[in-house]
């Protein structure tokens, strides 16, 4: 598709991915991102059971992991209570595995987290996900609502492996113990949109995932961060190499025209960002070109940079640019948000992209 007007790069694939060298000999699992979007004129309600509905069809079209982000105070967003909502999506799936991506570590005490996961990991053995962040998933004020620790934030590794701690072996000497948790080895994942992450992630031999959907500056450098410094784990939940995901917005349909209209209100979502108007997902308008044309070269250039990772087009074009996009930067897994208005249009955008990777 085509670029954005005056946006200093195209929205087809992120420029900057080609050249790093790794080659992948196979497509990489697809998985899904949701942040569970409330429409404007829509409600927390409707957004959590068009949630279920995607997953119940992503379970059977084949996608690897069905993941939810932690938000808080955002009018367009349900996904607050993410460990409640992947319980809740498990429980109405079968397959898939579900999880978080990601849990903002430092808004909570790690021994909380690690009874909450270890028992949704009780009740769905094997099929349960953590991937951790840092960042605080909402604005300053919120911040001090939810008693977030700063100083948690600044001690990220250590509190992951305080977590990881108390999902292991079980200890029958410890004085604090989680139960539900101890011995389910919950899968963990950091998550990150910069150097930070990957080197947290590859100190402890962890699977690192790259927040390329809205934060694709610092992709490829914090891919060789991590790649580079990985020390290989013999710890349960370990993994003796490198592993890596990274995330992608899509809008595919039919024609390239339709999908680039759906694709406004994507980029309606990324302007009320930058402009501190952060509501509900907006009916689709127009076109890009139009759309973006009413913006000031500012703001076109700042939303431009946020949706350098997205995929625009029919179900060829989408799967060729992605697997163009993951050849390039070498992930083993992609994670991909569509952030269409319609439920109808967003389901069949997952599902014409499964049909096409598959």
């Amino acid at each position: 598709m085509r670029g954005p007007p005056g946006g200093g790069g195209g929205i087809a694939h992120d420029g900057d991915a080609v050249g790093l060298g790794v080659s992948t000999p196979t497509r990489p699992q697809l998985n899904i991102l949701d942040l569970v979007p409330v429409l404007e004129d829509g409600t927390a309600a409707e957004a959590i059971a068009a949630t279920v509905d995607v997953a119940q069809h992503a379970d059977r079209w084949g996608y690897g992991r069905y993941w939810m982000a932690e938000h808080h105070n955002m009018r367009g967003v349900a996904s607050s209570s993410t460990a409640v909502l992947i319980g809740h999506v498990a429980d109405k799936t079968e397959r898939i595995r579900v999880g978080s991506g990601g849990i903002m570590l430092p808004n909570h005490a790690p021994y909380v987290v690690a009874e909450q996961f270890g028992t949704l990991a009780t009740m769905h053995p094997g099929r349960i996900d953590l991937g951790l962040g840092r960042a605080p998933g909402t604005d300053p004020l919120t911040s001090r609502a939810l008693r977030r620790n700063d100083m948690a934030a600044m001690n990220f590794a250590g509190e992951v492996e305080e977590l990881i701690g108390y999902l292991g072996e079980p200890d029958p000497d410890a004085r604090v113990r989680a139960i539900p948790g101890e011995g389910t080895h919950v899968p963990v994942w950091i998550l990150g949109s910069s150097h930070g992450g990957a080197q947290v992630a590859a100190s402890l031999g962890l699977p690192y995932s790259f927040a390329s959907h809205f934060a694709p500056a610092m992709l490829m450098s914090a891919l060789q961060v991590y790649r580079d410094r990985f020390v290989p784990s013999t710890e349960p939940g370990g993994f003796d190499a490198p592993r890596t995901m990274a995330a992608a917005n899509i809008m595919v349909a039919d024609s390239e025209k339709e999908a680039e209209r759906l694709f406004t209100s994507v980029l309606s979502r990324f302007h009320g960002i930058i402009t501190g108007r952060r509501g509900g997902v907006l009916k689709p308008e127009g076109d890009i070109e139009s759309l973006m044309g009413s913006w000031s070269p500012a703001e076109r250039q700042a939303v431009s940079e946020m949706i350098r990772v997205s995929f625009v087009g029919t179900p060829d074009q989408v799967r060729d640019r992605l697997q163009e996009f993951t050849d390039a930067t070498g992930v083993d897994e992609v994670v991909v948000t569509c952030g269409a208005y319609d439920h109808d249009d967003r389901l069949r955008s997952f599902e014409l992209l499964a049909d096409a990777w598959s």
